[in-house]
């Protein structure tokens, strides 16, 4: 199932939906009004959260919709969480390739790392799949650019084993780990500011439920107006999602609606010779096979 959180044009309202089709979305409040349940479903959050009943509505829903579909000629996808609980945990240096890549830029002797490198972006970097990421030449004009798989976690859990790991997922999203080098770099190796000015997480465009997708084979794209930047495959990440759970989940509860971001591929801007950087009119594709393409447009404030 894809699920999806979506606006009107002609509100601000945020509501969630199910994405039937590549231009149609049915309306999640809507159907469980239709069937007068009492399950609280006005938020992706709501969903997540709900577990095995909620989803058993959805597939409910689904399967004989009572309402119409919406258009979404007549709508926008906006983040599937548009406001996480908290921040998004995300994954340094976990493709060989672009950990060696970052190792000559930055020409340090590193060796293989026995432990993830976990780091964060805050709730108001989350930016929707089509929404413009902002651009302030008087902060940075180092704007970089980071595909990645988004997990979802949805059973909580504290010291989870591997073994058990994949069952405290919900789903599957694409997220773009948008990233000021030099601002990144500035603060004595502590990376949040760097990647947590707002707008620099887009996410999108749908949740792909874990039933439905093999997170371990995945191809991966980011691609800038038009040029291929990073090409891969989810198959080379260095510490895999169970390992990552585990890990994260050592001595600290993970929640459901929690976001892990799984780390980039080799082709980022900064290790490039010269180094290529993001600027206004710039298109960023993130695309991952299997759930979604995302489309942002670089503007300015």
């Amino acid at each position: 199932m894809r699920l999806v959180t979506y606006q009107m044009l002609d509100t601000t309202e945020l509501k969630p939906g199910i994405l039937v089709s590549k231009d149609q979305v049915l309306d999640i409040v809507a159907e469980t009004g239709a069937r007068k349940s009492a399950v609280s479903v006005s938020t992706m959050l709501d969903i997540i959260r709900g577990g095995a009943p909620t989803m058993a509505l959805l597939r409910e829903i689904a399967a004989a919709p009572k309402t119409d579909p919406i258009l979404l000629n007549k709508a926008l996808l906006k983040a599937p969480i548009p406001r996480p609980r908290k921040n998004i945990f995300c994954v340094g240096w976990n493709y060989l390739d672009h950990f060696h890549e970052g190792g000559n830029m930055l020409k340090d002797d590193r060796e293989l790392p026995q432990y993830p490198v976990f780091f964060s972006k805050t709730p108001t970097s989350v930016n929707g799949p089509y929404d413009v990421i902002p651009f302030d030449a008087s902060i940075s004009t180092q704007l970089d650019w980071e595909v990645e798989l988004g997990v979802i976690i949805g059973t909580h859990g504290k010291n989870i084993a591997e073994a058990d790991a994949m069952q405290h997922i919900f789903g599957y999203t694409v997220i773009n780990d948008v990233t000021w080098r030099d601002i990144q770099r500035r603060h004595g190796g502590q990376w949040m500011k760097g990647k947590s000015l707002d707008g620099t997480c887009p996410m999108g465009p749908c949740i792909v439920t874990a039933d439905e997708i093999d997170p371990t084979n995945l191809d991966i794209e980011c691609r800038v107006s038009g040029v291929i930047k990073q090409k891969s495959n989810t198959k080379h990440l260095y510490f895999k999602i169970p390992r990552l759970i585990h890990d994260l989940s050592e001595g600290m509860t993970l929640e459901a609606g929690d976001i892990i971001s799984t780390g980039t591929p080799e082709g980022v801007g900064f290790a490039r010779t010269p180094p290529e950087w993001m600027k206004p009119g710039d298109l960023l594709e993130t695309e991952i096979k299997g759930i979604g393409v995302m489309r942002n447009p670089v503007g300015t404030y």
